[in-house]
């Protein structure tokens, strides 16, 4: 399992940039690779990425949500990977976005790609995008603001 972490810091109330990242479907507006992404249930998206000409599908489920905070997920079936991102306030109109994701490389492409630093320029670049999109925009695009707790560890 590869873990990278990554954090930028956007010039928006913390609100506005959790409010913005729970709308998963505008995604492949900063989000490199991502084609679309279909909102099935308060936890469950399903992905469609296109990367190096690959495309792939998957779902991935929130395993935990918690408002102006922090969201965790999950894959359910497809690419292994988990992560979450937390949303640091740092003054009334700042926020550091920080992210961190656990994935398991598959193909070779994918170890070679992992092992060059790949993802994470490709992580870091989607959230510099995401810092320009929400920067751009002033406001968020929508929100859900709904709790999701974590199942007890065993």
């Amino acid at each position: 399992m590869t873990t990278i972490e990554k954090s930028v810091d956007v010039q928006v109330p913390v609100s506005t940039a959790y409010n913005q990242w729970t709308q998963f479907e505008s995604f492949p507006a900063f989000m490199d690779g991502v084609e679309k992404i279909d909102q099935l249930t308060p936890t469950m998206t399903h992905w469609t990425t296109k990367i190096g000409g690959v495309v792939r599908e998957f779902d991935a489920e929130i395993t935990e949500q918690h408002a102006d905070e922090r969201v965790a997920w999950t894959t359910v079936d497809g690419p292994q990977q988990a992560g979450v991102v937390t949303f640091h306030r740092i003054d009334n109109d700042t926020t550091r976005v920080h992210l961190q994701m656990d994935y398991e490389p598959e193909t070779l492409t994918e170890k070679a790609g992992t092992a060059l630093g790949v993802v994470g320029h490709r992580i870091e670049g989607d959230l510099k995008r995401f810092k320009e999109f929400i920067e751009n925009r002033g406001t968020e695009t929508g929100a859900w603001r709904g709790d999701v707790t974590p199942p007890p560890q065993v």
